[in-house]
């Protein structure tokens, strides 16, 4: 039988509350276990004295005599003091997934080849553009002078329409 030193979830939901027990290492999570050795309630501040309690001497005993701790609770051992723990390292940590990369670098391709498409439009039919904008701006320019003198016009009649009303009434 090897047994485990590990952690076992109590609590409400979203309301995690965890008693750390030394237990069978093929007992359910929160089954059977031989001896609850302290608690754990990660809903407290990380410098709160309650939030890791432990009882050292049992902690030390059944270390002594072969339990193994999960990783977690060999962090929380090694951060009170009575077990170290060596540290790992994982080089590759901060990298992105399989995944990730394939999608960064898909988008990194289409954004190449869009690009290239803006770059080859522009190159070749500039004349063509220049063209196609200068016929479309000479009828709206048409337009815009078809249109001034009638505002021209208006703006002649509304002063003669004043001048009239003035007259009228003096």
């Amino acid at each position: 039988m090897s047994v485990s030193l590990r952690l076992s979830r109590g609590g409400s939901k979203k309301r995690p509350y965890y008693k750390i027990v030394i237990a069978n290492s093929r007992a359910p999570r929160d089954g059977k276990f031989l001896e609850q050795v302290g608690t754990y309630n990660p809903l407290l501040a990380k410098d709160d004295e309650n939030r890791v309690r432990l009882i050292e001497d049992r902690v030390r005993y059944w270390i002594g005599v072969g339990a193994q701790p999960t990783d977690r609770v060999a962090r929380l051992l090694d951060k009170a003091g009575i077990k170290e723990r060596a540290a790992t390292v994982n080089p590759s940590k901060g990298e992105p997934g399989k995944k990730a990369k394939d999608r960064a670098e898909e988008k990194a391709e289409k954004a190449r080849e869009a690009e290239e498409a803006a770059a080859a439009a522009a190159a070749a039919p500039v004349v063509e553009e220049v063209a196609e904008e200068a016929a479309p701006e000479a009828p709206a320019a048409e337009e815009a002078a078809a249109e001034a003198p009638t505002a021209e016009a208006a703006a002649e009649e509304a002063p003669a329409a004043e001048a009239t009303e003035e007259q009228a009434e003096g």
